[in-house]
């Protein structure tokens, strides 16, 4: 079994930070914490000359004593270290004593006097200690300011713990909702790395703390495995190791058949691509026969992929695998046709107009949550706010959350879509997916994901897996397309499907067993 990648809430992370400094000398893991910070920051600046600046920016909690011990290190190499203090310094033992170091160090010290000159200096790389996972009210003031003046320059930023200004537990820009549009939205650095301490944090993997973190290491600072433990991850990072159990090499002794059916229904008039997109997708991933249940005049075939069975709606049977919204529509026939499949007893992948349509239904919404039989949600967050009646913005605030109880509402697995997609079922298990990038955000690409997992159900994996690999691997083909240079700009749903195909053989040979 693949180890698991831990997401711990602000809760849990205090939790076991007291139990550890109970049982540990003062100062420690804020000495541990510097150590870390500047063995970092010595990574990113190993291409500096001997003498360039570096920024280390100190704010008024033990953010800014962690920032300290950074100074204090980094000032004994041959760097120039400027450490800027922004705000008091904590009355507490440990980042008095951090302060001490740092001031008999050879940094030189400077206050936010000094912020009108940073422009000017050609910085090797500025570390950031402003804030921690604590900031509750939006970045004000002169640390707006110093802010704001960090992410105009050209130079590498470390965020230690979290980047200034981010929200640990839901990776909004610490502020009102609403906000750019509102008079007091926040402010956060921009960091080309995160060091987070003890243990990661879900906020710098979904919403804006993928704009935020960057790369991000965990620095567990040597902590008791007991005290993580005693205070277990509600969450976990989305990682192969999530879905290794259901991988599978293909037997000898097989048949189509033995790989299961799709039955994909969508492609009203005007969006017969939905639906095509999404059984091609479906046959790239392994479905052994896919058929297309289109709700406007079916196509002959298509004659890019011709083992796509294309029919009238009317001729599909919903008995077991059934992929329900890609260009659905909201006609008659389609609202039939969604009754149709949440009465049956198939495993139903709900997409796109089936969302709509259930949100505007309370009949709908009655039937998807008495069914028996598996049911997975796809929505994108205009949808989710539709189906919990409420804003997208109030969806974006919380992602977590809003999964969550769309997973709870609706009985559901949930896949709330977007930077960082959070996947939720309603036993309160959580996952976050890290691949994808901004290539995804254009036309079909959520019909891709939708006859990924289709399929994957089809071929009998559990539906908790089949959709953290269809997410995964839906992602990770973006990031492979773009580091071959096929995107994010310009890049097309289409060209996901055989990457996927690839990434999805290339795990089953190394990790999957015959069944």
């Amino acid at each position: 079994m693949l180890p698991r990648h831990a997401l711990h809430s602000i809760a849990e992370i205090r939790r076991i930070e007291r139990a550890a400094l109970a049982e540990l000398p003062s100062g420690t893991l804020m000495h541990r914490a510097g150590q870390a910070a500047a063995a970092a920051a010595m990574t990113l600046l190993q291409l500096a000359p001997p003498g360039a600046q570096v920024l280390i920016l100190i704010g008024p909690g033990d953010n800014g004593g962690d920032a300290l011990e950074v100074a204090a290190q980094l000032a004994q190499t041959d760097f120039a270290v400027t450490a800027l203090i922004a705000g008091s310094i904590p009355p507490s033992r440990d980042a008095q004593q951090a302060l001490q170091r740092a001031q008999n160090s050879a940094a030189e010290f400077k206050d936010c006097a000094f912020l009108p000159e940073i422009p000017s200096i050609q910085w090797a790389l500025i570390v950031d200690g402003l804030f921690g996972i604590g900031l509750t009210r939006p970045i004000a003031g002169v640390y707006r300011s110093l802010v704001d003046c960090i992410n105009l320059l050209v130079c590498p930023v470390l965020a230690l713990d979290i980047p200034s200004g981010l929200d640990a537990d839901t990776g909004n820009v610490v502020g009102p909702i609403g906000g750019a549009g509102s008079g007091n939205s926040g402010a956060a650095i921009k960091a080309q790395q995160t060091i987070t301490f003890i243990a990661d944090k879900p906020g710098l993997h979904t919403c804006d703390g993928r704009d935020h973190a960057g790369a991000v290491a965990v620095a567990m600072l040597d902590i008791d495995a007991q005290h993580f433990d005693r205070n277990p991850a509600s969450m976990h990072l989305a990682t192969v190791g999530e879905f290794s159990r259901s991988l599978q090499h293909r037997r000898h002794n097989s048949h189509k058949g033995s790989n299961g059916d799709v039955v994909i229904v969508g492609g009203a008039a005007g969006m017969h691509g939905a639906p095509v997109l999404c059984g091609r997708a479906a046959i790239q991933s392994g479905a052994g026969r896919v058929i297309a249940g289109f709700i406007g005049t079916a196509p002959a075939f298509d004659s890019t992929q011709p083992e796509l069975m294309c029919r009238p709606v009317a001729q599909c049977s919903f008995t077991t695998t059934v992929v329900i919204g890609p260009g659905l529509g909201n006609s008659h026939t389609a609202l039939a046709a969604l009754r149709k499949a949440l009465q049956s007893e198939a495993r139903l992948v709900l997409d796109a107009d089936a969302l709509n349509l259930i949100a505007a239904d309370s009949a709908l919404q009655q039937t998807l949550v008495l069914r028996t039989a598996t049911a997975i949600m796809t929505p994108h967050p205009l949808e989710a706010a539709r189906l919990l009646g409420i804003s997208s913005a109030e969806i974006q605030a919380d992602r977590v959350t809003a999964a969550h109880r769309l997973a709870r509402t609706y009985r559901a697995v949930i896949v709330l879509k977007g930077s960082g997609s959070i996947i939720a079922d309603p036993q309160n298990n959580i996952v976050i997916n890290p691949t994808g990038n901004p290539g995804l955000a254009t036309a079909g690409t959520g019909d891709v994901l939708a006859g990924i997992i289709g399929a994957l159900l089809a071929q009998g994996w559990h539906e908790w897996d089949a959709v953290i690999a269809a997410v995964w691997l839906h992602g990770d083909a973006a990031d492979a397309l773009v580091a071959a240079g096929q995107g994010p700009i310009g890049l097309t749903a289409s060209e996901l499907i055989p990457v996927v195909r690839r990434s999805l053989n290339r795990l089953s040979n190394q990790y999957g067993a015959v069944r």
